[in-house]
């Protein structure tokens, strides 16, 4: 079988391709060049398709500075390091899963896969909406009404086997896939060799991930913030 993995380059998605191919699934990934702030992370989607079996990998680039919006692709807007606040944070960025979902489906039909695995998280996450299993029930069923292959009767399945994990859990199930996190990027302000601040809300979910997970937390920090 086929599948569409999105693969952004950190420790979700890595994950969610572990345990796609670990169901038996030929995966091409997909990642996405949207303009953001932390571009080290599409360097690690290509470590980490390549460490994982990745049948091909592929970038699509697409420019969504051109509206800005957001902490990731405005450079006028900081990156919010005080924690994790109520409320949905200033690195949402607009439509983002959507478009990237559309663009999956895209290829996943060209590819006549019926399978695309997407590595939204509703537990220890941001509070991004298009991470909701509302959400992706409500793409899933537009997916088979949108599509050539699904009027056919091909329907697409869209796979989100990380949504109700906590981030320690997700860690566990990715060491017993074989995931090398040391090869991820999670920063939303990561250095051009991937090194992460400590500080943003997405280092913090991380590191309290694997504090939680028990063992090493592989993370390259730029100095010995990430570290107190």
């Amino acid at each position: 079988m086929q599948a569409v993995v999105l693969l952004s380059g950190g420790l979700d998605s890595a994950t969610v391709l572990a345990i796609a191919r670990g169901e038996g699934f030929e995966c091409y990934c997909l990642s996405v060049d949207y303009g953001q702030r932390h571009r080290a992370e599409l360097a690690a989607a290509a470590r980490v398709a390549k460490s994982l079996g990745a049948r091909e990998h592929r970038i699509v680039t697409l420019d969504l500075t051109t509206f800005g919006g957001s902490a990731l692709t405005d450079g006028n807007i900081p990156v919010p390091v005080e924690g994790i606040k109520d409320g949905i944070p200033v690195t949402y960025v607009p439509a983002r899963n959507t478009i990237m979902l559309s663009l999956a489906l895209a290829w996943a039909e060209v590819l006549a896969a019926r399978h695309i695995f997407f590595g939204a998280n509703a537990v220890d996450y941001s509070g991004y909406p298009d991470c909701r299993r509302e959400y992706t029930r409500a793409f899933e069923a537009m997916a088979n009404l949108a599509t050539k292959a699904a009027v056919e009767g091909a329907r697409l399945t869209l796979h989100t086997p990380i949504i109700g994990l906590a981030k320690a859990d997700i860690i566990r199930r990715g060491r017993a896939l074989g995931v090398d996190y040391a090869l991820t990027v999670s920063c939303y302000q990561a250095e051009g060799d991937g090194r992460a601040c400590g500080r943003c809300d997405s280092c913090r979910l991380r590191r309290a991930g694997f504090d939680a997970a028990g063992g090493p937390d592989p993370t390259r920090y730029q100095t010995d913030q990430g570290q107190d």
